[in-house]
């Protein structure tokens, strides 16, 4: 018995141990947080507010210039007026009440000094004291309400989740007052009614429909108009809207009786997001729940030119777009560039709202802004900047038919506008799956596909498993970029039941929206090698580099030398002459065409080495460590494209030479130290080192086209690849060597970079 007594002591006691070390091993990677779908801890359902008879009448809303449309200027409706808070004493137990009583989940932070605008009118509430857990602001302890010291430049605003209070029903507190207040519901779907639309992906007409107190309705037509329809339709990704059949809907309808919803809809067409929109009039009151002489509301969306099934209309679109994301994760984010003048440049982010990135997600063929990002958030561009204090109605075509300061006086780089777009739900994210990793942003790939009439899981070959491919499941998962490709995923375990090859001879330019929009083998699957271990895998990040060459520096620093050979026997060793030098004898020269590289990092994240440390390459010429075999790639082309100068492959050990004010240099290559570049550093390699040269002592004089690709291999994940090579005009006369036009990949309009021979998109070299 008592032996039995100890057993089951020591059996509680490893089940703590595990418990614990459980929770520490899950703890290591809290700080990378979830990706959007993963599972959620169960929230409390919503219960309504109980309110006692003394307690003020409110509303709240969210106003102001806002960035995203569950943040802004925290608003009261009291006495028949709108007014503000004041920002004494608020903290974010406020923030949460606040948020909650809007239907959030919970408040994320809280701004004071009218950080979203100076509002108007009365401020409501001053010193205000929650607990968190009041069900109204008016519940909270403050000077009273109306009593207030405080001036508009005090208005406090706050910013919350995204996800809303499960079965969270609007409560009209004020009826007399319906036309002021802003929308607040659950959940919003557009539902496919028609057989013919059901099974279409994305979804692009049906039933208008709102989650209220946890039960889905449709809105009454009876005061629809085409203005919402233009915002609902833009929430889901679309850019616009058009007409439907409404004969097949009033038979729907008769044939089942909708459950409509107690109010009606009131949009200007410009809001980023139904909730900004004003509530209609309570159009059931007086009709039992009926909608006299109309029926369930009905949007058509009409989808942009990235998401068109049939392409007949391709011809339609601009050859030359006016506008570009660059920089961004997945479909529909990035940093906005505008062409102009030949040249394209950035957006400075001073006065930067919802609407003005509505109008660029639009233009786009995308929907409204899910967020408008300011402060370089998705990497700095290069080149000018192009707009400043941009503001827009939200009806134009296109940004640049909107207002702006065409003095960008004080605006760097470092205030670089941006843009996050609502897309249509193409549900490429069920067909791919990470299974086996420690964390949600890594395992073994997945993918479902049909195989004899059902549909299995099953591994991808990983043969050719590259960094673009890696790129494109992050992509689809919704994962940001690749910061690695995995061709053996042995110590990741994965789904049994899913060892098998289900897909091989992958091939990806890295600008794909699935997996399977990529070349591989179909059906007729080869993988010598097999699944199970050698199955692809990949890791994700939210960040990542973004190499930049300064073009003007090779420019500036372009001159030509003749070297004997006997001080290039180093040199000659790694290659990094053309192959007639091993034919001249010792006291020959060689013509050497020298230039500076100076390469910056403009991402969001430190550009690392693939390489572990232990198989770097030392370099005699250099007397350092190489981390990376073949970082750059010089050469010389004749104005036909034909390679007239042989190029090499130059290694490099990576550091910070130089950073932008404030921030501090991480990587040297002295000591054996760390290699890499940090965000906001640039790495020079001078023109007086040895192999930072073109051997041109074979060239005939003439016009030539000179180009640098910076990581060409991709060994190493960028946010943007567009951008990694630099071209110049060069002329040689045979005793002189000139630079000019210099420019990287992607600065110039398509026209002018169609003159210059030559790589003219980096995302398709070497596949």
């Amino acid at each position: 018995y008592h032996d039995h007594i100890m057993c089951r002591h020591n059996l509680y006691a490893r089940t703590a141990v595990l418990l614990v070390l459980l929770r520490l091993s899950v703890a290591q990677y809290e700080h990378l947080g979830y990706p959007p779908g993963y599972p959620y801890p169960e929230q409390e359902e919503y219960t309504a507010p109980q309110l006692d008879p003394d307690t003020p009448r409110i509303q709240l809303r969210l106003a102001g210039q806002k960035r995203k449309h569950n943040e802004g200027r925290v608003e009261v409706f009291y006495n028949n007026q709108w007014g503000t808070v004041c920002d004494d004493d608020f903290n974010i137990h406020a923030a949460q009440v606040v948020c909650r009583e809007l239907g959030y989940v919970e408040a994320v932070s809280w701004l004071p000094s009218s950080k979203y605008g100076k509002g108007e009118g009365p401020i409501w509430f001053d010193n205000v004291h929650c607990t968190g857990k009041e069900k109204t602001l008016a519940q909270c302890q403050s000077n009273g309400i109306g009593i207030s010291d405080c001036k508009h430049s005090e208005d406090v605003g706050v910013v919350c989740s995204d996800k809303r209070i499960p079965g969270f029903k609007f409560l009209n507190t004020l009826p007399n007052h319906v036309e002021n207040l802003d929308i607040h519901v659950e959940d919003v779907q557009i539902r496919a009614i028609l057989s013919s639309y059901r099974k279409r992906i994305p979804v692009m007409e049906g039933y208008v429909e709102v989650k209220d107190g946890g039960k889905w309705k449709q809105i009454c037509n009876k005061d629809w108009t085409q203005f919402n329809s233009r915002v609902i339709c833009g929430m889901f990704g679309f850019p616009g809207e058009r007409k439907y059949n409404p004969r097949v809907y009033k038979m729907f309808a008769r044939r089942r009786k909708p459950t409509y919803w107690d109010y009606s809809v009131n949009c200007t067409g410009n809001e980023a997001h139904l909730s900004s929109c004003k509530l209609g009039q309570a159009v059931l009151e007086k009709s039992n729940g009926t909608c006299p002489r109309g029926l369930p509301v009905v949007v058509s969306c009409v989808p942009g030119k990235d998401f068109l099934i049939y392409t007949q209309a391709a011809w339609l679109l601009p050859k030359q777009p006016l506008v570009r994301l660059r920089g961004g994760a997945i479909v529909g984010e990035g940093r906005v560039e505008v062409l102009k003048n030949g040249e394209w440049g950035t957006i400075c982010d001073d006065k930067w709202n919802l609407l003005s990135a509505t109008v660029v997600c639009r233009e786009l063929g995308f929907g409204t802004a899910k967020e408008a990002l300011s402060g370089g958030r998705l990497g700095q561009g290069m080149g000018p900047v192009h707009m400043n204090e941009v503001e827009c109605s939200g009806f134009e075509k296109s940004i640049t038919e909107c207002s702006f300061n065409k003095e960008a006086l004080g605006c760097s780089h470092e205030e670089d506008a941006a843009v996050r777009c609502n897309v249509p739900k193409m549900g490429f994210q069920e067909r791919l799956r990470l299974s086996g990793g420690r964390n949600p942003y890594e395992g073994r790939v997945e993918v479902l596909v049909e195989r004899n009439g059902s549909l299995v899981w099953g591994t991808v070959c990983s043969e050719g498993w590259r960094t673009m491919e890696a790129m494109v499941v992050c992509r689809q998962l919704g994962l940001g970029f690749a910061s690695n490709a995995f061709q053996e995923t042995w110590y990741w375990s994965g789904e049994v039941s899913a060892d098998a090859v289900v897909m091989s001879g992958v091939r990806c330019s890295g600008t794909e929206m699935s997996l399977s929009h990529c070349l591989h083998h179909g059906a007729h699957l080869s993988c010598p090698k097999g699944g199970g271990r050698y199955a692809a895998g990949v890791s994700c990040s939210e960040t990542a580099p973004d190499l930049v060459l300064n073009p003007q520096v090779v420019e500036q620093t372009t001159y030509m030398e003749d070297r004997p050979m006997f001080m290039l026997q180093c040199a000659y060793e790694e290659n990094c002459l053309s192959s007639t030098s091993s034919e001249v004898p010792a006291n020959t020269y060689r013509r050497l065409l020298r230039f500076s590289s100076q390469i910056h990092n403009n991402g969001q994240s430190d550009f690392r080495p693939k390489a572990d440390k232990h198989s770097w390459v030392w370099h005699d010429c250099h007397r350092h460590y190489h981390s990376m075999e073949v970082f750059t790639i010089y050469d010389l082309f004749s104005l036909n494209g034909t390679k007239v100068a042989e190029g090499h492959k130059a290694s490099f050990c990576l550091e910070d030479s130089e950073c932008d004010e404030g921030i501090e240099k991480r990587y040297e290559c002295a000591n054996f130290g760390d290699q890499g570049i940090t965000v906001g550093c640039w790495d020079t390699y001078r023109h007086d080192i040895d192999c930072q040269w073109v051997d041109i002592t074979d060239l005939k004089p003439g016009d030539y086209i000179f180009q640098i690709i910076i990581n060409p291999n991709y060994e190493v994940p960028e946010s943007d690849y567009t951008n990694n090579f630099t071209k110049c005009r060069c002329r040689y006369d045979g005793h002189r060597v000139w630079m000019y036009s210099c420019h990287n990949g992607g600065s110039l309009s398509s026209e002018t970079e169609q003159t210059f021979p030559g790589l003219h998109s980096n995302q398709v070299t070497h596949r």
